[in-house]
């Protein structure tokens, strides 16, 4: 029997995704582990791996590129060998899979009468149907596959482009393709980038990934929905953010308390990091992470999450925190899993890995393992305190501003130049009163004030 293929919901408050294209071929077979398509969740930019086996089947009314999808709605079918294709399955309309899948018969015998024998190279069956939907002339794209073979990233990338992207090739003029790789035309996409109008820093000036997450950058990387009555309806991650804040603030009663710390130790540490020419050299977020979690230790309230009605304390044995990060497309928060367990070193490098992903859209299984309090930080732009929003069903999030030299008054009522820091605490007044927070944020500035004496007891 034949085994639908559904959109899966990657995070536990996913409803819909943005399907990013198939991995697989109309007809190609499929094991159990191999990468079928790719979505885009809340997070990230996932390849979505088979959990059956059989012969791929696309519809002919399957989902473009770009398009916003329910969790649970069918996009394909795994056949066994020799089942009849397609199943007949009634829609809403009376009709049925049959009926569609029988129009796409008839569309693919078309397109194969429309190229020649010597055209093998044009591509796949599924490629010159795409080509056909996108109205594209497909023998005048140049392939990218193996052998020069045509693939469906050429077929689209030539339509984003259309007839403005033209040479002369001894008096014939044909499309011209960009020349990319397959993830800056996904990425392309994504943005809304223009291929053309970059510049490859690839070799022979092939674009790649990271030129168009420059280009998206410099323009202010929202992706833009739709224009409708005059107006801009921003979608994607921008929108599942909105969605978010609006539960964090429906399903939380948010209360910030601030402090000031003295943070010429932290600071004095980090140049000692640098001078020692350790790679990398930790950041203040691996710093303020490192310590947070010996805190919440001592302060598990502080680590609580929502599981519907209830309020789970945390486990202890693994900290897992998460780490807002600024985004071309939005905020985004990385797990950094087993915070106790790690050197500081292996911290900052694997924060690094999980920032650089997340900027990438990248972000793997690991980075989206629930974490049990959130660090944000808006110290790089010049912010001394602000409200951090909880991250729902976290209970708690601390927010970081800048190291400020200051005056400062010292014991012996001496006035110095010293380095002053600022942190945020939110947390859920439902679960978390204001002393036990107050307490909670004393012992983490007593930490960040004295940090390489709590380093040490940490690693020890």
């Amino acid at each position: 029997m034949a085994v639908q293929i559904t959109i899966p919901r990657l995070g536990w408050s996913m409803e819909e995704g943005t399907f990013a294209g198939w991995r697989k071929a109309d007809g190609d077979p499929v094991r159990r582990g191999d990468v079928l398509f790719e979505l885009e969740g809340e997070k990230a930019l996932q390849e979505i791996e088979a959990v059956d086996e059989g012969t791929l089947r696309i519809p002919a009314d399957a989902p473009a590129v770009g398009a916003v999808l329910k969790v649970g709605a069918v996009i394909g079918w795994l056949t066994a060998a020799g089942e009849a294709w397609p199943p007949v399955v009634p829609d809403g309309s009376g009709g049925s899979m049959a009926n569609s899948a029988a129009e796409d018969s008839a569309v693919l015998v078309d397109a194969a009468a429309e190229i020649s024998p010597g055209d093998g190279a044009c591509g796949s069956p599924a490629v010159r149907r795409l080509a056909r939907q996108l109205k594209v002339d497909l023998p005048r794209v140049r392939g990218t596959g193996r052998g020069g073979r045509v693939t469906e990233d050429d077929v689209r990338a030539a339509a984003v482009q259309g007839p403005a992207a033209v040479v002369q090739t001894s008096g014939v003029v044909v499309n011209a393709v960009v020349r990319s790789t397959p993830r800056a035309r996904r990425a392309a996409r994504m943005y809304g980038i223009e291929l053309s109008g970059l510049q490859g820093t690839g070799s022979g000036g092939r674009i790649r990934e990271k030129d168009v997450l420059a280009a998206a950058a410099a323009s202010g990387g929202q992706r833009l929905a739709r224009t409708e009555s005059g107006r801009t309806v921003l979608q994607g991650r921008r929108a599942v953010i909105a969605r978010r804040m609006r539960e964090s603030r429906d399903r939380t009663v948010p209360v910030t308390i601030t402090r000031t710390l003295n943070a010429d130790n932290l600071v004095g540490l980090r140049n000692q990091f640098r001078s020692s020419g350790a790679e990398p050299v930790p950041a203040w977020h691996d710093l303020i992470a490192k310590l947070t979690a010996e805190c919440v230790v001592k302060h598990p309230i502080m680590g609580t999450r929502w599981s519907g009605e209830d309020a789970v304390l945390p486990d202890l044995q693994s900290v897992c925190l998460g780490l807002a990060v600024d985004t071309a497309d939005g905020l985004v928060v990385p797990a950094l899993p087993n915070v106790r367990g790690k050197s500081l070193l292996q911290l900052a490098r694997d924060s690094q890995a999980a920032i650089q992903r997340a900027r990438e859209g990248r972000l793997s299984s690991a980075d989206l393992t629930a974490a049990i309090f959130t660090i944000s930080s808006l110290g790089g732009l010049g912010i001394d305190a602000f409200t951090p929003v909880i991250n729902y069903p976290e209970t708690a999030i601390l927010g970081v501003g800048v190291i400020r030299r200051v005056p400062m008054v010292r014991d012996d009522e001496r006035i110095v130049v010293g380095q002053q820091l600022t942190l945020s605490l939110t947390f859920d007044h439902q679960v978390i009163d204001g002393a036990p927070a107050a307490r909670f944020l004393q012992d983490l500035v007593q930490l960040l004030e004295n940090p390489a004496a709590a380093l040490l007891s940490a690693d020890a």
